[in-house]
Order: structure tokens, then C-alpha cells, then sequence
């Protein structure tokens, strides 16, 4: 039986985006400045996620959980969407449900920036902000939710979020990289997907690849803003593991190893993937400190793959950017 179709014929251009890139990424080497030397530290291949359409790797998981929630019935035009989330979900959900004729409301914390508000409203999104952290953010999303009869995207719950980048982003990797082969993976952990599915779609095409997360070390540096950057699994964040990842919680995975990476090394890396012409997001900047430390460790035959997750004009207001806003 064909599927029944998702998108309306106008207007519609979801299903015409092309793959996003994978390129080889190199920082010239920090000692070699002194030495005169012009070695370059690992390369590492990075997936260019935010050449997404809404700027974000959550496309990917907005599109998928909708359009099969769509294809079983749970779904029709005109429906409302919801989602707790500090932006770029939001975000990515508020761009398809304008493609898919779906209401959305976004669920996100009081702290979120106001750049990601603004997209949200001008994708036709509606925004309720609600005080306290991501549990209290999930709460609120659920029980209105259920009261509203909304269906709700669960991205911290949702397996089709893992999905989502098992069956697509997974495999446009192994079609770009050389060889077809990925000796390890490194992700920041928000949900937890991308790096459970990428290494899922990895180790069941045959790959002897290792996950890696990438976690930093001072939660202060991206404030409430989880779902894009990272968890900090420790006990100076309770209440974390238990109550807001729940694909990474409950991931059996024996390859696994969590890196923790300093605050600074996440900003001063964000700048200079900027200063390559990377128009990234710090979440780039962790994930790509990370990913640095596990290519050293594995040496420069190891093929490393990272995500770059989203773009920099969300950040605008965020710490990130003090230094230049400073000199303006």
C-alpha cells in the first residue's frame, strides 16, 4: 500500500534538501607558531549540520517524528504540535509544521535567548516561556499536552529521535567519508540521539567504531540551554540522568566513553572554527575539543567523525559572542 503523502505539493521543499556536507576539518597546531613549524592538529570530519533548513541537526528529528506520526494516523492538517525545548527543536518543529499545515507551541525555558523566540513566531510558532529549568519545562509541555489533546514530540524520550539519524544521517556519512568506514563517533549529549543513532547506523553497517560524548566541565558556560550543547552528567547537576535524557539513560552501549571538556577550550575553539568560516554555534566548539583528544589518543589513521550541530546567529546574546560585542 503507498503512503499516504505528507507534504503539500506547494510550497514544500523539505523533501528536495540535499545532504549536508562532510568535511575535513584541521586547526593549524597552537605549538607550531613558536617552533615556525606549520603542523596541523588531527583532522577530524564534521558533519556541516547547520546547512540544515531551519540551521540546526533537530531538523532531522522534527521531519522524521512528524512525517511518521503523520503516515500512522496520529496527525492531520491543522493539528497542533508541541515541544518542550530550549530552541533549536523548537525551532526545527515550528519550520515543518509550516510546510505541513500543523500548529506549533514551544515549550521553553524562561532563559532561553530572545533570537530563538523571534524564529520560532516567524515560522508561525507559538512561544510559552515557563520559569525554572528543562524538568520543569517538560512538565509543563506534557500535562497541556494531554489536556489539550496536542501531540507532543518527546524528543528526550522519543526513540524516533535515535531513528531519525540511524536511517538518515548515519548513512549519508558512511557515503561521504572515505572508504565507507567510521573508527569513532563524538557528540555533545542533550537527548542523546544524534550520538546513539550515528553510532547505531555506524556499528550495524559493520564499522569498529566507538562512541564518545562529549560533556563539559562547567554547565554555567551554556546555562539552561541543554538540548543544543550538552548534560553534564555529575552530581553538581541532580536529577539529570534520572530525569531528562532518557534515550542516553537507558543506552546500553559497552563502546561508550564521556570526555569532559573545559568551558574555555569550548569558546576558544567556537571562534576558531569561526575564523575558518564556520558559522557555528559552541556546541561546535565542544563537540570539536572533543573530537580533537579522542583522534590524538587514536592516532592520525583513525577516521573520527563529530557533528557540527547549529549556527551561530542564535547565540548572538550568549556568552560566546562578549568578546566581539565588547569591542563593538
Amino acid at each position: 500500500m503507498p503512503l499516504s503523502p505528507v507534504l503539500p505539493e506547494a510550497n514544500s521543499y523539505l523533501h528536495q534538501v540535499r545532504p549536508t556536507p562532510l568535511v575535513r576539518v584541521s586547526l593549524p597546531d597552537s605549538q607550531s607558531g613558536s617552533s615556525g613549524r606549520s603542523n596541523m592538529e588531527p583532522g577530524i570530519w564534521c558533519k556541516l549540520e547547520f546547512l540544515n533548513p531551519s540551521g540546526s541537526t533537530k531538523d532531522r528529528i522534527a521531519r522524521h517524528i512528524l512525517e511518521k506520526a503523520w503516515r500512522q494516523g496520529h496527525l492531520n492538517a491543522g493539528h497542533t504540535v508541541a515541544e518542550a525545548s530550549s530552541g533549536s527543536t523548537s525551532i526545527a518543529f515550528a519550520l515543518a509544521c509550516s510546510q505541513m499545515n500543523l500548529h506549533f507551541v514551544a515549550f521553553i525555558p524562561d532563559t532561553a535567548t530572545s533570537e530563538r523566540e523571534l524564529i520560532i513566531k516567524a515560522y508561525g510558532g507559538e512561544v510559552r516561556r515557563i520559569s525554572g529549568g528543562m524538568p520543569e519545562v517538560l512538565r509543563a509541555a506534557r500535562e497541556t499536552s494531554e489536556a489539550e489533546g496536542w501531540f507532543l514530540g518527546r524528543q528526550f524520550a522519543n526513540e524516533d529521535n535515535t531513528e531519525a539519524h540511524r536511517l538518515h544521517t548515519g548513512p549519508e556519512i558512511l557515503e561521504q567519508i572515505p572508504g565507507g568506514n567510521v573508527d569513532a563517533v563524538v557528540s555533545g549529549v542533550g537527548t542523546g540521539g544524534t550520538l546513539r543513532g550515528l553510532y547505531e547506523a555506524f556499528a550495524g553497517a559493520g564499522c569498529p567504531v566507538s562512541a564518545h560524548a562529549a560533556i563539559p566541565r562547567d554547565l554555567a558556560l551554556f546555562g539552561s540551554n541543554l538540548e543544543c550543547c550538552s548534560l553534564r552528567f555529575s552530581s553538581d547537576v541532580p536529577g539529570v540522568v534520572e530525569g531528562l535524557s532518557e534515550i542516553y539513560a537507558q543506552w546500553q552501549c559497552d563502546r561508550l566513553r564521556e570526555w569532559e571538556i573545559g568551558d574555555r577550550d569550548c569558546l576558544e575553539l567556537t571562534r576558531k572554527l569561526w575564523s575558518l568560516g564556520f558559522p557555528v554555534g559552541p556546541s561546535s566548539g565542544l563537540n570539536f575539543a572533543a573530537a580533537l583528544e579522542v583522534a590524538t589518543e587514536l592516532g592520525p589513521d583513525a577516521q573520527v567523525v563529530t557533528v557540527f550541530p547549529d549556527r551561530m546567529e542564535r547565540y548572538f546574546s550568549h556568552k560566546v559572542f562578549e568578546e566581539i560585542r565588547d569591542r563593538s
